[in-house]
């Protein structure tokens, strides 16, 4: 079977729905199965062979808040108030989503629709090389960071959705869902061949690099290394709350801690001093020369890209509006699940200055000086990390603009993958230093051997709202045990359900608070280690079989 080829314009790629459907091999006339080269299926230089990758970025930028619909809302940590209780935010926060859910149908197939435009440009690059038109160094450049984009975009699908169809520009099919073990091994060969690829970290995030491939060796790893559930292991616990038993593949952990020394040992990256200064647009492509980002998406606002990164506004949609001082009052699209998130993480380390930076308790509006507080009984905290906090009057401009870099992997997350990894192995005293060099940053006390428990803490300190917490509970099997401890959340209480607060529309915020929390607790099943398979982006059966559950 062969992949019909298509070369998607931008807006095209976007548009189309069966883009990534297979066929056989035929006449047509954008097939390239019969290997010949003409001026249809090559590009004429360097910087066109670049631009044809860089099209696929059409099918990531849409999706940088969209993945907190699903990662953050399938957890104990985030809430959504998107609409009403029908609509796609509150139906992930609740775990009832299904086959029609938007955000699982926008991200499976954008995922699906880049990959098909990653074997359009590695076909065509390769022929334009062939032919003469492209030079060693501009295929290297375009086909690495294809090969970058492609393996990122399956690892983002087996990680959410289990076995999933695998098809490259060889070949493939686009409905038959391959064995966890072949899909890793897919992700793990494009990752390896963009390492060759790829020239050094250039101080750029946004360009994918040796560097950057190699960190996300070291997360496949990682995450191939806790032995991803088969679709049978789903099965047994699909419409069960009970978590199955943790497992882990030490050869692959050992593949995660070599393929992070990689990196750090390139002495390319650095950990910023200032966490403060890892968010917001004055800090994004590495402004501050410290090297810690080290691949983001980039986003400079709705009229230059395809979206901008809405995560900026989705969890501080309406800042103000909080019915202090005299101002209306308007729900968040995302909301922090409770204050205990907040409150727990400051009784056990006072002085983490993370802390502050993740969670807003008040603010400041510069246009009239008041202070808005976002604590119970008004509200819950806010996300910080989803505010620019990179200039003054951030909290109402950044909610216009909507164009802060979504960071995918930062030099944080190699050191805390090392760590990890390190500790499962069974390397304690060896985790302390890579695990240390987060503490220190965070002001907070080092460890001599930093526990699993531990190690499972801090990645909550580190990276709490971007985009890891479902995808850890799948890793640790613990997803149910970690979303169900929501039952020891402030507002989950009865009490709620009726408890008063400073207006009418408070006291209905604080009854959805409840109400969602209450389902996070019933809803949560063995099922849900898995999303369900999509319906095509106009609703049509992608013909790829169902998830266990669903």
């Amino acid at each position: 079977m062969k992949q019909k080829n298509f070369i998607f314009g931008a807006a095209l790629a976007a548009t189309l729905v069966a883009g990534f459907t297979s066929c056989s091999s035929s006449d047509d006339d954008n097939n390239v199965s019969n290997n010949q080269i003409d001026d249809k299926n090559v590009v004429a230089d360097d910087a066109s062979a670049l631009s044809l990758v860089n099209g696929v970025y059409s099918h990531w930028q849409p999706l940088s808040s969209s993945f907190s619909f699903i990662i953050e809302l399938n957890s104990n940590k985030l809430i959504s108030f998107e609409g009403e209780e029908s609509k796609e935010g509150p139906l992930n926060s609740r775990f009832e989503q299904a086959p029609d859910t938007w955000y699982q149908v926008k991200i499976f197939n954008h995922l699906l629709l880049g990959i098909a435009q990653d074997n359009e440009a590695i076909t065509t690059i390769s022929n334009s090389l062939k032919s003469g038109k492209v030079s060693q160094a501009g295929y290297n450049a375009a086909v690495g960071k294809a090969k970058f984009l492609r393996a990122l975009a399956y690892l983002k699908l087996t990680q959410l959705w289990g076995e999933i169809p695998v098809f490259t520009e060889e070949g493939g099919s686009t409905t038959e869902r391959q064995s966890i073990d072949n899909v890793f091994a897919q992700i793990v060969k494009d990752l390896t061949e963009a390492e060759s690829l790829l020239l050094d970290y250039s101080g750029d995030p946004r360009i994918p690099s040796k560097q950057a491939a190699q960190a996300l060796l070291a997360r496949t790893y990682l995450v191939w290394g806790d032995n991803p559930l088969t679709a049978e292991q789903v099965t047994a616990i699909a419409n069960t709350q009970k978590d199955p038993a943790f497992s882990k593949n030490d050869a692959r952990l050992q593949k995660a801690v070599e393929y992070a020394d990689k990196v750090i040992s390139s002495g390319k990256l650095a950990l910023d001093p200032d966490y403060a200064k890892l968010f917001g647009r004055d800090y994004e492509s590495n402004k501050r020369g410290t090297n810690e980002h080290l691949f983001t998406i980039a986003h400079d606002g709705d009229k230059n890209d395809a979206q901008g990164n809405h995560q900026t506004h989705c969890s501080w949609t309406f800042p103000f509006q909080n019915g202090e001082n005299g101002n209306g009052y308007k729900q968040n699209h995302t909301e922090v699940a409770d204050d205990n998130l907040y409150d727990d993480w400051k009784a056990e380390q006072p002085n983490d200055k993370r802390l502050a930076e993740t969670y807003f308790t008040e603010i400041k509006n510069p246009e009239t000086g008041l202070v808005h507080h976002y604590y119970s009984p008004i509200y819950t905290p806010i996300n910080g990390k989803g505010v620019d906090q990179s200039y003054d009057d951030a909290e109402n401009l950044e909610i216009k603009q909507n164009s802060v870099d979504r960071i995918e992997i930062r030099y944080a997350e190699v050191l805390l993958i090392k760590a990890e990894a390190l500790v499962q192995l069974g390397r304690n005293s060896e985790a302390a230093e890579p695990f240390n060099q987060l503490r220190k940053r965070a002001g907070i006390a080092t460890v001599s051997a930093p526990t699993f428990d531990q190690i499972k803490r801090e990645w909550d300190y580190e990276f709490t709202y971007e985009q890891f917490s479902v995808l850890n509970s799948y890793r640790w099997k613990n997803l149910i045990s970690s979303v169900q401890q929501v039952k020891n959340y402030k507002h989950f209480g009865d009490d709620w359900k009726t408890l008063g607060t400073y207006t009418s529309d408070q006291e209905a915020y604080f009854q959805k608070v409840h109400n969602h929390l209450v389902a996070k607790y019933n809803n949560v099943r063995g099922k849900h280690y898995r999303q369900p398979i999509p319906k095509g982006l106009s609703g049509e059966d992608l013909g790829i079989a169902q998830n266990p559950g669903y």
